[in-house]
């Protein structure tokens, strides 16, 4: 192994940070697209609930637009982590303008999807482009996925901190080295301030009260990280089973979300689940102030797995905030906890369950809540980290440490 110069380790310092300056502010501003646009079609569906009628449609075009143009890429996220765990090529640029329509399309007529995928692939393509402008090496190409998820996460959900975090977390952090760790930051925070610069505004959650921290309190917390690691692995299940179930009875991928939507639009316009389509992030807010029903996180399971099951666009983060919340806020009825603190430990709780990233999820908390409940926190995402199994959201994604240790030595 041959030493660096001090001119070519500067080269390489200024080499890198430029690049990550470059993706910040293009993946910041991509999001900031992103998240107006989505902003503009959800409030156009909300104010034409007509639209949901068109759903089928909406998901032939998306289905038809992936079939013919984006074969390549219809992984999505697992195509990310399968690219970081095995370099062979370049991800291709359309999948950024593919999955910005497909979920624009999906969040127009009313599916019940996320924005997160959106963005982290948006991130992700725009980052491995860099490889051919720079001629970098498959070392080097795993850095730019880890910068890409990084930059696409932070900037969509305004958490530079836990998506640095959970970009390194989500791949495989053991096989991290240090430049990686630092670089992650610095691209999340470059992506978070474009998109400050561009003045798109994201949802502010608050929990006014935390109680002290008690042994009854401990148990009360534990017991909701059970359940929203629970949650999180009826989720994963889910999303696998609908997609597994699709792929088997419609062998043309078009059809698979014209049929789903066609069944998704009875069910939303039809039997008036509309609450349920979209992101549904007034539900969420509305979960920290008042109780939901029991079965409301069970519902969004089951319209979120299928709508992505049946080839719709998004991503699941959010969903799972809403399962999250709805889950916690219910439990408002049995634990004697403060309602918005039960929300918001289940907002991060099934979060950190379904992507198997309690660190990440937990600074998440941190970042949206403030530090007080910092506690509380960490160990709901722990325990439903622990208490999800083994498969979360992501198939492509490895799985080791004590959890992996944990599984395979007791099931």
């Amino acid at each position: 192994m041959t030493s660096q110069t001090p001119e070519q380790i500067l080269f390489a310092t200024f080499k890198w940070i430029l690049i990550c300056i470059l993706i910040g502010i293009l993946s910041g501003s991509a999001s900031a697209f992103f998240l107006v646009s989505l902003e503009w079609v959800t409030q156009f569906r909300i104010q034409h609930d007509w639209i949901i009628w068109f759903l089928p449609f909406g998901g032939l075009l998306v289905g038809l637009s992936y079939y013919y143009w984006g074969e390549s890429v219809v992984k999505g996220n697992n195509l990310l982590l399968e690219e970081y765990d095995n370099p062979k090529k370049v991800i291709p640029f359309k999948m950024a303008p593919l999955v910005l329509l497909g979920t624009l399309l999906t969040h127009l007529f009313g599916g019940s999807a996320g924005r997160e995928g959106t963005a982290v692939q948006m991130g992700g393509a725009i980052a491995d482009q860099f490889t051919k402008i720079f001629n970098l090496d498959n070392a080097e190409r795993k850095i730019l996925i880890i910068l890409g998820i990084s930059a696409g996460f932070a900037s969509v959900f305004g958490t530079p901190l836990a998506g640095a975090i959970f970009a390194l977390e989500v791949l495989y952090f053991s096989k991290i080295n240090f430049k990686s760790i630092l670089l992650s930051f610095l691209v999340a925070y470059a992506a978070y301030f474009t998109v400050e610069f561009w003045q798109v505004k994201h949802t502010h959650y608050s929990i006014p009260i935390v109680p002290e921290f008690t042994f009854s309190s401990l148990l009360y917390t534990v017991f909701l990280g059970l359940l929203s690691g629970l949650a999180a692995l009826l989720f994963a299940r889910s999303t696998h089973f609908w997609s597994s179930l699709f792929s088997k009875a419609i062998k043309y991928p078009p059809l698979r979300p014209f049929v789903g939507g066609i069944i998704l639009a009875i069910a939303f316009a039809g039997f008036g689940f509309t609450q349920f389509s979209g992101l549904g992030v007034p539900f969420i807010v509305d979960s920290f102030n008042h109780p939901n029903a029991w079965y409301d996180f069970l519902l969004k399971i089951l319209f979120t797995g299928f709508t992505l099951g049946a080839g719709f666009k998004g991503g699941e983060v959010t969903p799972l905030f809403f399962i999250g919340a709805a889950l916690g806020s219910s439990l408002f009825f049995i634990i004697p906890m403060p309602i918005a603190l039960l929300a918001g430990m289940g907002f991060v709780a099934v979060f950190s369950g379904a992507t198997h990233t309690p660190i990440a999820c937990t600074i998440m908390g941190i970042e949206l809540f403030g530090i007080q409940p910092g506690l509380f926190i960490a160990i709901a995402c722990t325990v439903a980290y622990f208490s999800s199994g083994s498969v979360g959201i992501y198939k492509s994604q490895i799985v080791k440490g004590a959890k992996y240790k944990l599984y395979q030595k007791w099931l």
